[in-house]
């Protein structure tokens, strides 16, 4: 039987008389790829911080099988480690602790006290954790529920780490952007190898050298130990995560979704194709070029062309985890974060500038001449940035995502939480069309309004003028798949507010509506027939 597709199966979508439906990309496999560990059976293990999943892997047919689902008591596991008798322990590093799911499935937390948790290892019937953040700490867990013990502290940042052949533990410091080593009683740590390309994981290949990937340059470097010389084994694209070995072949993970392994000959094996975590907030300029935010990545897709990296949370000039965003211009973007800013951003020059900041989890934005509208869903207000001012154009909504802004001025807002869509004009907010399950992305479209329905999986069209309601397509591969309830992924220390999904609306100049298939993790394409 050939490896599943996509992350799920679904039904084909239903599609109005007039209209096709093509995906322009393909569906991804995984809710990107985060941290690698080879289990007991030999299958590799992976992490998924966006999807709350944990996925095993057959390095040699590629079939997946999901050990811990989207919704399940295990949420936003970063990286994961087995002990000597098959137990998995996962840092989830949205929740700031370390679960525990033994080998018949029963989960619980283990610890529940370590802000960002993320690197995890075993060693000798010793368990070890740590927390990703300015001031991180390194500490020795009690698996039977004793206080931890502190083996290093105020650690800028450490990430994946191991422990080497000379029983020491060494660790990615992604501030510092060096590998550092401490005894596993504590000391002062010192340090390996340094001016690197950001080290996010360390491990050890059976000749006791240091493997390390590199979330900004790509690259897969070997390290010796004992005097910080360096090879790179692989140049591959930037967000490296993490890596295994699965004897002495080397897979490596990519957050945004692919794991490769790496062959003798410096080329690579694909395991899992690249894709996408959600995607959320889509829009297309005046040439047709379509932007696609993805949180910590964000894409263009040219016309008739595939997918190019536009800029990833790494990188200079990136605005931060984008979810929503909106054309101001060629190759000139507004996009929201997920720390609460408004910027302006044009990825082929690497820059961005703040428009607005300070809000408490901002979703769709809309931009109309210079009109900047966004919905800031934690405070259920909607506003308008016009240069450095900021106002209030309506609140008490209830969880808002979408805005779409009318030429007139008037400015439409989905209120995911309230099923219905609003208009705001003249101060007053009205009720444009209730009874929905969970809309989030919108688009005005001539003299309709375009509503996607996250929770009912439709795309409706309402005529403006007639105040007429259809449906242009149902069973769309958008919102949590059935009989699913996610759980809220909250922040991510300094690198990320609050993660949450947002199925996005966009036009293209031809007319073409693209949508944000977020559960299948594609962008497809809704075009009237010839």
């Amino acid at each position: 039987m050939p490896p599943q597709a996509g992350r799920y199966t679904a039904a084909p979508a239903r599609i109005a008389e007039g209209w096709t439906l093509e995906r322009l990309t393909p569906p991804s496999r995984l809710f990107g790829a985060n941290g690698l560990r080879t289990g007991p059976d030999g299958r590799l293990y992976v992490a998924q911080v966006s999807g709350s999943q944990v996925s095993a892997i057959d390095v040699d047919s590629g079939a997946i099988e999901v050990i811990s689902a989207k919704g399940g008591d295990i949420v936003a596991p970063d990286d994961l480690v087995f002990d000597d008798d098959g137990n998995l322990y996962a840092t989830e590093i949205t929740e700031g602790r370390v679960s525990v799911r033994a080998p018949n499935g029963a989960t619980r937390v283990l610890y529940g006290d370590l802000p960002v948790a993320n690197p995890i290892t075993f060693h000798q019937g010793r368990l070890i954790a740590g927390e990703c953040r300015p001031g991180g700490r390194i500490m020795e867990l009690d698996r039977n529920g004793g206080a931890p013990r502190i083996i290093a502290s105020d650690v800028p940042m450490p990430n994946a780490f191991s422990v080497g052949p000379d029983g020491k533990l060494y660790f990615p410091v992604m501030g510092a952007n060096e590998i550092w080593r401490v005894d596993l009683a504590g000391g002062t740590p010192e340090r390996v190898a340094g001016d690197l390309g950001l080290p996010d994981s360390v491990k050890f290949d059976s000749q006791g050298f240091i493997v390390s990937t590199q979330v900004a340059s790509g690259q897969v470097l070997r390290i010796d130990p004992r005097n910080g010389e360096r090879t790179v084994l692989a140049q591959l694209t930037p967000g490296l995560d993490n890596l295994s070995f699965v004897g002495e072949r080397l897979f490596v993970s990519n957050i945004s979704g692919y794991i490769v392994e790496l062959l003798k000959d410096g080329k690579t094996r694909e395991l899992v194709a690249d894709g996408f975590n959600w995607p959320l907030g889509l829009a297309a300029d005046p040439q047709g070029l379509l932007y696609v935010a993805d949180g910590a990545f964000s894409y263009t897709l040219p016309p008739g062309r595939e997918r190019q990296l536009a800029g990833m949370l790494f990188h200079p000039g990136y605005p931060g985890y984008s979810r929503g965003v909106a054309a101001s211009g060629q190759g000139e973007f507004i996009v929201t974060t997920a720390n609460g800013a408004v910027a302006r951003y044009r990825p082929a020059q690497q820059w961005s500038e703040v428009i607005a900041e300070g809000f408490d989890q901002l979703y769709g934005v809309a931009a109309h001449g210079s009109a900047v509208a966004f919905a800031e869903f934690g405070t259920g207000r909607v506003l308008a940035a016009a240069g450095r001012h900021v106002e209030t154009l309506a609140s008490g909504l209830r969880q808002p995502k979408g805005v779409a802004l009318g030429a007139d001025g008037s400015c439409y807002v989905s209120e995911s939480g309230g099923g219905r869509v609003v208009k705001i004009s003249g101060g007053k907010t009205q009720t444009l069309i209730d009874g929905l399950r969970q809309p989030e992305g919108l688009l005005l479209r001539g003299p309709s309004l375009l509503v996607l329905d996250a929770g009912a999986q439709e795309l409706i069209e309402i005529d403006l003028g007639k105040g007429s309601r259809r449906s242009l397509a149902s069973g769309l591969p958008v919102g949590a798949p059935a009989g699913v309830v996610p759980k809220t992924l909250k922040a991510v220390g300094v690198l990320s507010g609050p993660m949450g999904p947002f199925a996005g609306l966009a036009a293209g100049p031809d007319g073409t509506i693209y949508l944000s298939g977020d559960a299948e993790g594609s962008v497809l394409a809704l075009r009237p027939r010839p």
